[in-house]
């Protein structure tokens, strides 16, 4: 850190991604990538434009926003894409969020928020989760400010009702709600049918999950066309070519490539039912999981041990220091064998653990 550097992001805590690491290869369940590559399609046409890399990208995203549109059943105008849904979630805290207008947000979840509202210099409230990790909707309803929700939510997976989010958006038209659906296409219902409802509602959605792009940096967000022209205006003062021609081509493949998406995501699904299943076998408990990851722990070892552990086999999932969560890991989906493999490694490990305990 440099002398020069502004006293309020000295105190920044900026947010700690999953490990990426390189100095062997891992079966890696920490990160919540797709196990499948990209559609077939998307890589095509990303290829095509490579060729026109000397020249900008339609600072507009035409084609791609078009694609979406209609893909979502609302107009272009309804639609602004974005370098990841991070950015358009970063938009959301810049554009809708100051001192008379602070962010809420859950104690336990997707740990930028709370570096966007810093890093904004925007006030922002935690709000604790209730003792079964589900999102307290009536102490929402009780405050005053822009409401970021993940839906479902992260790490825990849980899922929220449609019903309940519309309650929330109802219960006050003044302010607005931002629905973070980075995990949606892997279960539960998404709040993008209620946009034509409601002027305060925000929905974003990334291609990094469940159309296997997270390398792409590819994301977008849906809502009233005077919400997204708020957007683009914060987008148009900080980068207008904020997604690359490469990109956008492979965001149009993507979401031409309907079928290839829906495979990958039912096969993720299904995965996950399975997985759920012979950790319970093995004595985990777990929440339920609408997303592309199970938040898991065991009673005979600590969440943090069966993470180092794990690593020295060659197997990483994510853990979280929080008090709360600091039992739990939480475990991408992956491939059938990454899968096997991650239990035969959890297997192991528990014999050990269970050798230890009797000695």
């Amino acid at each position: 850190m440099s002398k020069f550097l502004t006293p309020r992001l000295a105190s920044l805590a900026p947010y700690v991604p999953g490990e990426q690491p390189k100095e062997r290869k891992y079966v890696k369940l920490n990160t919540n990538e797709s196990p499948f590559p990209p559609s077939p399609l998307a890589v095509k046409m990303a290829a095509e434009e490579g060729e026109k890399l000397m020249l900008y990208s339609d600072p507009d995203v035409k084609d791609l926003t078009a694609a979406l549109a209609a893909r979502y059943g609302v107009k272009p105008e309804n639609v602004v894409v974005t370098n990841g849904s991070d950015e358009a979630l970063n938009f959301a805290f810049m554009a809708f969020c100051g001192e008379d207008m602070p962010a809420l947000f859950p104690d336990i979840t997707y740990g930028f928020y709370k570096v966007f509202a810093q890093i904004n210099g925007v006030p922002y409230e935690e709000i604790p989760l209730k003792e079964d990790f589900t999102i307290d909707l009536a102490e929402y309803h009780k405050r005053q400010g822009v409401v970021f929700i993940a839906n479902p939510n992260a790490p825990t997976g849980i899922f929220l009702p449609l019903a309940e989010i519309e309650a929330l958006v109802r219960q006050n038209p003044s302010r607005i709600v931002v629905v973070d659906e980075a995990y949606i296409d892997f279960g539960g219902e998404s709040a993008l049918s209620l946009i034509k409802k409601y002027d305060n509602l925000l929905v974003t959605q990334t291609f990094s999950k469940s159309r296997s792009m997270a390398g792409a940096r590819l994301g977008f967000a849906v809502g009233s066309s005077e919400l997204i022209a708020d957007l683009h205006r914060v987008r148009y003062s900080t980068n207008p070519y904020n997604v690359n021609r490469m990109t956008a081509a492979a965001g149009v493949g993507a979401i031409k490539d309907e079928a290839y998406f829906q495979a990958n995501c039912q096969k993720i699904v299904q995965t996950r039912a399975w997985a759920a299943k012979e950790l319970s076998a093995l004595g985990f408990t777990m929440t339920h999981s609408a997303a592309n990851f199970l938040f898991v722990k065991h009673e005979a070892i600590a969440g943090k041990k069966l993470y180092e552990e794990l690593k020295k086999r060659g197997v990483l999932v994510r853990h979280f220091d929080k008090p709360r969560i600091a039992g739990y890991n939480r475990i991408t989906v992956g491939s059938e064998e990454e899968m096997q493999t991650l239990l035969a490694q959890i297997k192991t490990i528990l014999e050990i653990e269970y050798e230890n305990g009797s000695n």
